[in-house]
């Protein structure tokens, strides 16, 4: 019951609100604060390790990780790998913590239930928790896009035809069955990684009483949860959410969780979002920006008080680089001179020279 009242009252109503309204919803210094902690949280460090699962993604598949982030100078290089190298320490200590106190007897675990099937079913569940934390980011990744710009493989379309159909509702309805899905993995894998010694028995490595009382508080637990079940798949998912969107389990996954939401179990959230919406004035996004095909017609036509762009005119550096092939914008950063004669046979176009 509290977890069901805490989920309704300090999540899924903000979530619903802010997967339709996020214009309105991010507008308040309450969320500028949110932000910056998130920021001060990541400075630390202390996640650094997920960044690695998003490197090893893009490796395997062949694509480039896109970033808008200037190079890193050599100090900020360092600076980044030192974190990412003591996060993954954090992490494969936090590891042999979990499953030696499992293979020990020395977690809340049933009894009755084989230390490794336990694992293999905690791995499982992870697995099913990151896949859904991905899928979020993925379909807000796309939620202001044109359909066609939204893949055309057969499970990409069938993911966005069911996820935007109609008003759109079914994207909020998305993320209470999400965390309903959540929190009954999260039952099982709290489980595994609750470390509680017997009356009697040792401490796991042999540790001091005082960081044994450590380890019984759970947050290697809750770290291990949040890196490999949480932030290493949003990561992945926000530099590939088409690769997401192409997946058979996503529509899979979307349609239980669209069930477990028609279940009406946590339809509270929805009272409690449009009390805060009326309250607030939240208004849709698409009253400030509006549609993707509004958008797609609005740039079609010409504006002469606009520069020129499109055919017949080259655009000018900085904007030409951003949609130049790779090869070319990485000769662009090793010689600033071909961005200059670039520049000038733009000017020479423009003011009519041969």
């Amino acid at each position: 019951a509290m977890i069901l009242f805490t989920c309704q009252v300090g999540q899924l109503a903000s979530q619903v609100n802010g997967s339709l309204n996020m214009l309105d919803y991010i507008n308040n210094y309450g969320c500028l604060i949110t932000f910056w902690t998130a920021m001060l949280i990541e400075f630390s460090g202390l996640l650094h390790s997920s960044y690695l699962v998003q490197y090893l993604v893009s490796a395997i598949s062949g694509k480039k990780i896109e970033s808008n982030e200037p190079p890193r100078t050599a100090l900020q290089g360092l600076w980044y790998w030192f974190r990412c190298l003591y996060s993954l320490a954090i992490l494969v200590f936090c590891f042999a913590v979990t499953l030696v106190a499992l293979f020990d007897g020395k977690t809340t675990m049933w009894k009755g239930v084989p230390a490794w099937l336990a694992m293999i079913i905690f791995f499982i569940l992870m697995s099913v928790v990151g896949m859904l934390e991905g899928m979020q980011i993925a379909f807000f990744a796309v939620a202001k896009l044109a359909p066609a710009e939204r893949g055309d493989s057969k499970f990409q379309k069938m993911t966005c035809q069911l996820l935007f159909k109609g008003d759109g509702k079914n994207l909020p309805g998305f993320m209470i069955g999400r965390q309903l899905m959540v929190v009954s993995c999260m039952f099982f894998i709290a489980r595994v990684t609750s470390v509680s010694i017997p009356e009697g028995g040792s401490n796991i490595f042999d540790v001091p009483d005082g960081v044994q009382e450590f380890f019984n508080t759970g947050l290697l637990g809750a770290l291990i949860t949040t890196i490999v079940a949480s932030i290493a798949w949003q990561l992945v998912a926000s530099a590939f959410p088409l690769a997401f969107l192409a997946n058979p389990i996503t529509y899979i996954f979307l349609r239980i969780c669209l069930g477990f939401e028609a279940s009406g179990i946590c339809h509270g959230a929805w009272v409690l979002a449009a009390i805060q919406k009326k309250a607030w004035g939240f208004q849709r996004d698409e009253v400030y920006i509006g549609t993707a095909e509004e958008r797609a017609k609005m740039n079609k036509g010409d504006d002469t008080a606009q520069p020129h762009v499109g055919v017949g005119h080259i655009a000018k550096l900085p904007n030409f680089a951003q949609n130049a092939p790779q090869s070319l914008k990485d000769l662009l950063e090793k010689d600033p001179s071909v961005g200059a004669y670039i520049n000038s046979i733009y000017d020479d176009l423009e003011s009519g020279k041969n």
